[in-house]
């Protein structure tokens, strides 16, 4: 079935969505592409990115070649998720300084409702399904606890190697790319050079980020292929154990200073929203429920789309 203008703008939108979950160090832009029911369509695009796409390119051409990658879809996408990324780093920058428990209640919500979502769409569950859901679970929850490293590199290496490993985590729904570059020390630097404009750290970044993008969508395509209930298993384990980073209440136990001499928080903990208080309590709930009301309101137009 051929797409139409309004598809592709439908999907340059679900770009937009991915990209600003993205930008959050604690949000997967995976969760965003199986939720709007994407997610497959973009692993087997990826993964036509290979050296036979040389040899249709040679024998029939360009048409022939950017229909085998899909790509028209992975332009729409990549185009929604870069002006995302783009436009809204300062501002989602600025909520995480001055609001982050709107921002955070916002998106737990919605992850949490993605919980539901994703285990919905496992066919079979069995003991080894369950199984493999806790340990997702229990490696996701185990990474939130993990230090970020106090040293912040900007070494061209590092970035691409960080951005490398960071793709891998953004495309597994639970698992957020941006808060591997915190753990990494590379999520500043990264940053700072979207919103400086720095073009040069920008172009090694998304080399590095094209690189683990083609080498574990493959992966995850053959996991998809042969085993998936049991795959869907763990990125159900891996968002319940990923909700440990996004809950909005968190006590800081340690603090650090950044580039620019500012104490900030370094090591934290969750805590229950009625051990402090807190004004925005209300707020925050409303915006939990409005995250957790956008993905079911999703799941529906998908059902009713089909």
């Amino acid at each position: 079935m051929s797409r139409t203008i309004k598809d592709f703008v439908v999907i340059g939108l679900k770009g937009m969505a991915m990209g600003a979950a993205d930008v959050v160090p604690g949000v997967s832009g995976g969760t965003i592409a199986f939720i709007s029911g994407i997610y497959e369509e973009l692993l087997t695009s990826i993964n036509n990115v290979n050296f036979s796409l040389f040899k249709t390119l040679k024998s029939d051409g360009i048409k022939a070649a950017w229909k085998q990658v899909n790509g028209s879809f992975l332009l729409s996408l990549f185009i929604g998720i870069f002006v995302s990324i783009v436009s809204l780093a300062k501002a989602i920058k600025w909520m995480l300084e001055n609001n982050p428990i709107l921002l955070w209640s916002f998106f737990f919500g919605l992850v949490l409702a993605s919980v539901i979502y994703i285990a919905k769409q496992i066919t079979k569950w069995n003991l080894l399904t369950f199984v493999l859901l806790v340990l997702g679970a229990s490696l996701a929850f185990y990474i939130t606890t993990l230090n970020p490293l106090v040293s912040e590199s900007s070494s061209p290496l590092f970035l691409f190697l960080a951005a490398a490993l960071a793709i891998c985590a953004m495309i597994l729904p639970g698992i957020s790319g941006a808060f591997i570059l915190v753990l990494l020390g590379a999520y500043k630097p990264v940053l700072a050079a979207v919103n400086n404009r720095e073009f040069t750290t920008v172009a090694i970044v998304f080399a590095g980020a094209i690189t683990g993008l083609l080498t574990f969508s493959r992966v995850l395509k053959w996991l998809f292929t042969n085993y998936k209930n049991y795959t869907l298993g763990v990125l159900t384990g891996f968002i319940i154990g990923s909700l440990n980073k996004i809950w909005p209440w968190k006590e800081t136990l340690t603090w650090r200073a950044n580039s620019h001499g500012v104490q900030v928080p370094f090591n934290q903990q969750s805590v229950s929203p009625f051990s402090f208080e807190d004004s925005q309590l209300f707020v925050a709930a409303g915006l939990a429920i409005i995250g957790f009301g956008l993905i079911l309101l999703l799941e529906k137009i998908a059902v009713k789309k089909e």
